[in-house]
């Protein structure tokens, strides 16, 4: 029999022990957090983070931040209720608003969009169903990829109706349903669809039906002419330092990539997609279904999705994530649904390597190995080729290539060719561009933007051997292939 005293003390330790449990869940939380704060600290010393950061563990925040300035010229930093752009991770909400339509008998996914756009080219529209344009399997042309997309179109204000008229006319790159092509022009047909099934602006079915529901109320559609309140502004690298972005209508991403937001409110917009709130279970399954291959992973309504390894051969991580890149900003929300884990890096300094980030954070998540990040052997390179030449580029380059303190990143030695293109350096971005080729020869982008260099220079006899590599590495490379049709016929 327990006596009074023996009862307390069992009380006491019984006690000790479920504060240590607490203090440990703590702890490791906190563990993780510092170390996700180690690693954005240095991605932001680095240059190469400035934005915002949220993570959550299990469905809660265990770290949010904000890095470098939302507004360089007047020195406003960046914070967790930031407004940045988010590009192409607006997908997702047009894709959610079309499924909502579908249940609610508006809308049916596999007829030809013709049955809601009686105007839109027949030829091509009778062809179409809802479905292939919102897994990127219409075969319409990305109006985003036309050659004279920047110059002829993004600053001018366009009707949805008008601006249609860009690229239905245009023919087919492949018969619809064949096979997987990312195109914005087909989710800015899925916006006018939108408008037209419901009788409202695009804009005011995403506050009506999704923004105000979840109180995602630092979300919406942007607008240049409107003063809104911690909106950042968006630069773009120039050598070592910034300029502000181009100018682009936000009447042009439109449905495609118009919206902007915070990572406060995206964490409402992933709490909200696992509750039947928005959408229906069996319309959930819907949107995060692998639709179609995308090579190394598969794509749903609005989300590339895949599956990782865990500790348990038995079961894997079904992670569901979109990036979005427009002028001046690049972004990412990738979320783990067997443990609702979400990452979002929302960055308003062009295009960064949001993808390697968050494959460091999922890493410290789930306690597995990271890489902490190095210093951008692009950018080093940028200044000795476009200030000393390609002599003094090479030089450089030779000194710094096995140095522990550099990386190669094929994407930032990407950016830096091109970069060296609009300065009119054209022999010192092919020197970039072949480095590139060199470190990653399995890389058809790699070998695109050699061939576009070379065409840059005259030589089109080189512009069009790179172009056919490029093509045969990368198959989907629609562009290149028109591109060596017009090189063939000269």
């Amino acid at each position: 029999m327990k006596t009074k005293s023996n009862r307390s003390l069992f009380k006491v330790i019984l006690l000790g022990i479920l504060i240590q449990l607490v203090t440990l869940q703590v702890t490791i939380a906190q563990t993780k957090a510092e170390k996700i704060d180690q690693l954005m600290r240095l991605y932001s010393e680095y240059d190469q983070f400035n934005g915002t950061v949220l993570v959550a563990e299990q469905g809660k925040i265990i770290y949010k931040k904000g890095f470098g300035m939302a507004n360089m010229e007047w020195n406003i930093p960046n914070q967790p209720d930031t407004k940045l752009r988010l590009g192409s991770v607006s997908k997702q909400f047009t894709a959610l608003l079309i499924l909502q339509l579908m249940e609610e008998g508006k809308l049916k996914l596999d007829v030809p969009i013709t049955t809601y756009l009686p105007n839109y080219p027949k030829a091509n529209g009778d062809r179409i169903t809802i479905h292939h344009l919102i897994t990127h399997t219409a075969g319409i042309p990305n109006y985003t990829s036309f050659s004279n997309f920047m110059k002829e179109n993004s600053r001018d204000h366009y009707s949805p109706e008008e601006f249609i008229k860009v690229f239905a006319d245009k023919s087919l790159e492949f018969n619809p349903g064949e096979k997987f092509a990312y195109s914005n022009s087909g989710y800015f047909v899925l916006g006018y669809i939108i408008e037209q099934v419901t009788g409202k602006t695009y804009e005011q079915c995403l506050q009506e039906r999704v923004f105000e529901p979840l109180n995602m109320n630092n979300s919406g559609y942007d607008n240049s002419a409107v003063i809104l309140k911690n909106r950042a502004s968006g630069y773009e690298k120039n050598g070592q330092s910034y300029v502000n972005a181009s100018f682009l209508d936000m009447s042009i991403p439109y449905a495609a990539g118009s919206l902007y937001s915070t990572v406060e409110d995206l964490y409402l917009w992933d709490q909200a997609l696992y509750t039947d709130k928005l959408l229906s279970a069996k319309s959930r399954e819907l949107l995060f279904a692998p639709h179609i291959s995308t090579g190394a992973a598969h794509y749903g309504y609005g989300w590339g999705v895949f599956e990782l390894p865990t500790d348990n051969p038995a079961k894997k991580l079904k992670v569901v994530e979109h990036t979005g890149g427009i002028n001046g900003f690049t972004t990412i929300i990738s979320r783990g649904l067997s443990d609702k884990s979400l990452i979002v890096l929302l960055n308003n300094t062009g295009s960064v390597g949001l993808s390697t980030i968050s494959k460091a954070i999922r890493a410290i998540l789930y306690d597995k190995p990271y890489f902490m990040p190095k210093k951008s052997l692009a950018s080093v390179l940028l200044v000795a080729y476009n200030e000393k030449g390609i002599e003094a580029g090479t030089k450089k380059y030779e000194e710094l290539k096995n140095s522990e303190s550099y990386d190669f990143d094929e994407g930032d030695m990407n950016a830096v060719g091109y970069q060296l293109l609009q300065l009119g350096k054209i022999k010192e971005a092919i020197a970039i561009f072949k480095l590139n080729v060199a470190k990653f020869p399995e890389s058809g982008n790699a070998y695109d933007s050699l061939g576009e260099a070379y065409l840059s220079s005259g030589d089109n006899e080189l512009a069009l051997f790179n172009y056919k590599k490029s093509v045969a590495l990368d198959p989907s490379n629609e562009n290149g292939k028109k591109v060596i049709e017009e090189l063939l016929k000269k």
